[in-house]
């Protein structure tokens, strides 16, 4: 049986979070989401303004109403707005350098200024906490990597590492569709089908 996944997806943006525009972070999520994983997952969305205390409280709140992955989009630049990283920092009890060093990564296939990008991971309790860009497609090829014509890897995404993560940390045993994202874990983590 597969178990049921409860995912915080938060969008940080102020103008969204006021209506000034219609927010497109928290629809990019869910959707990738959704194609990725074959586990039930319960969604628990917030939008809400580019304020560090609030994102930080968002966070814990969503880590202790049961999330075991809360995925932010937005606020990672170098704009004085930016807080998203501060706020992030602020609530972890480990940081994983490696998954913003390959958000980077991701980027610069693109953009120069993907140097510009602070994502970080970090693990509160039995949770892990990712920033993500803030727009749609680079939220997909952030989470998915990228593919040649032929459909081999040509850059892994972050979330091949993210089921393994959650296992270690004593989460729920995520499985991902192969066609979007091939999950890795150790032959000794591997449960039987």
């Amino acid at each position: 049986m597969t178990d049921r996944v409860r995912i915080g997806i938060v969008s940080i943006s102020d103008r969204a979070s006021t209506g000034v525009y219609e927010d497109k972070g928290l629809p990019a999520l869910r959707d990738w989401l959704q194609r990725a994983l074959v586990n039930p997952i319960e969604f628990a969305p917030r939008l809400i303004p580019d304020d560090q205390q609030t994102i930080s409280d968002a966070l814990i709140e969503l880590v202790d109403a049961g999330c075991s992955l809360v995925l932010t989009t937005g606020g990672t630049g170098p704009a004085p707005r930016d807080v998203t990283p501060e706020a992030t920092l602020a609530v972890a009890d480990k940081v994983l350098p490696g998954f913003g060093e390959q958000m980077r990564q991701i980027g610069l296939v693109f953009v120069p200024t993907a140097i510009l990008s602070r994502q970080v991971g970090v693990v509160r309790g039995k949770s892990l906490i990712l920033n993500l860009p803030g727009q749609p497609k680079a939220i997909a090829e952030t989470l998915e990597g990228l593919k040649h014509p032929d459909g081999t890897q040509r850059v892994s995404g972050i979330f091949a590492a993210v089921p393994y993560c959650i296992d270690l940390i004593g989460g729920p045993y995520l499985e991902t569709d192969e066609s979007v994202c091939k999950a890795f874990r150790p032959k000794s983590a591997i449960r039987p089908a």
